[in-house]
């Protein structure tokens, strides 16, 4: 990998669908290279899939976080499955596991629960992620759509249309909707171990004020963003790269002097899986809804 394909690579884990040659516009190559590029990707197994990704509020679903240590990730799983469907499982360097699951019932109780169950791992956190500023309003539409492209993400409106019946003017309203909605990621999943001398990692940032914080964290390292920070209350994970082990110390300490931030942990992940029983399941709930619009059923 050279620093070309880590923005070509990051364009894509904010939005898969972006064409090739919109990414050649905005890094100074041609679309034709960028596909040479990422095909390539592909073929030395750093991008894996490409993946939508969907936050389990837009669905009527609580999410809960866990940071465990000390434990086999696969004795993990079974015991949380226990609570909930697994929503994306990432074990890290340093034998630390970071996993969510995905709930309908009580989020509180689930957690008391999972508590219990996790009683012989050690648990360095567990929280239920909440981000007030999503808001989506999905009709029978975007479900129909939202199935297809859970296969793949990177369907062309024409195969959506011949696959969904509606017309590819529909499909373009949607999938812009869709794709400007914070809840609804167009990604990929990548294997940290194959991206050559590049690190990916993350790190979570306890803030006092997130709209605040972020304005300033953008500011100052947005060059070594690998994707877009996610936020959850007062809490900011940032998602980064670095060329070298050192730096990311560096960056992680320059982070921890921002104003307004009172922790910072930093996490190297091995493997990412996303895992989406869970929302297969749920759009076929969906679906049977005779609502157009999901959004009152849904957050009921």
């Amino acid at each position: 990998m050279d620093k070309i394909d880590i923005r070509i690579l990051s364009h894509l884990l904010n939005n898969c669908r972006k064409s090739d040659r919109q990414i050649g516009q905005e890094i100074g190559i041609s679309g034709v290279a960028v596909k040479s590029r990422i095909q390539k990707m592909i073929e030395n197994k750093i991008i894996e899939k490409f993946a939508l990704k969907i936050e389990p509020p837009v669905l009527g679903y609580s999410v809960l976080y866990f940071v465990v240590t000390g434990k086999e990730i696969n004795d993990i799983i079974q015991k949380i499955r226990l609570v909930g469907e697994p929503f994306f499982v990432v074990p890290c360097v340093g034998s630390i596991t970071v996993c969510s699951i995905v709930v309908k019932e009580d989020p509180v109780k689930k957690m008391d629960l999972a508590k219990n169950l996790l009683h012989d791992v050690r648990v360095l956190s567990i929280f239920e992620a909440k981000n007030p500023e999503i808001r989506s309003d999905l009709t029978k539409t975007d479900i129909e759509i939202i199935d297809i492209l859970l296969k793949d993400p990177r369907l062309k409106i024409e195969e959506i249309a011949k696959e969904s019946g509606f017309s590819t003017k529909t499909i373009a309203r949607s999938l812009e909707k869709l794709q400007n909605d914070e809840a609804i990621q167009f990604t990929l999943i990548y294997n940290p171990k194959n991206m050559d001398k590049f690190i990916p990692f993350a790190i979570l940032v306890g803030v006092t004020d997130v709209k605040r914080t972020l304005t300033k964290l953008a500011k100052v390292f947005s060059e070594s963003f690998l994707q877009n920070p996610f936020v959850h209350m007062n809490q900011i994970v940032l998602f980064m790269y670095t060329d070298n082990i050192y730096k990311m110390d560096d960056l992680s300490v320059k982070i921890h002097d921002i104003e307004g931030i009172h922790s910072v942990d930093l996490f190297m992940p091995k493997k990412i899986t996303f895992l989406n029983k869970w929302v297969i399941e749920a759009i076929i709930q969906a679906k049977k809804s005779k609502k157009l619009h999901l959004m009152s059923e849904i957050h009921s």
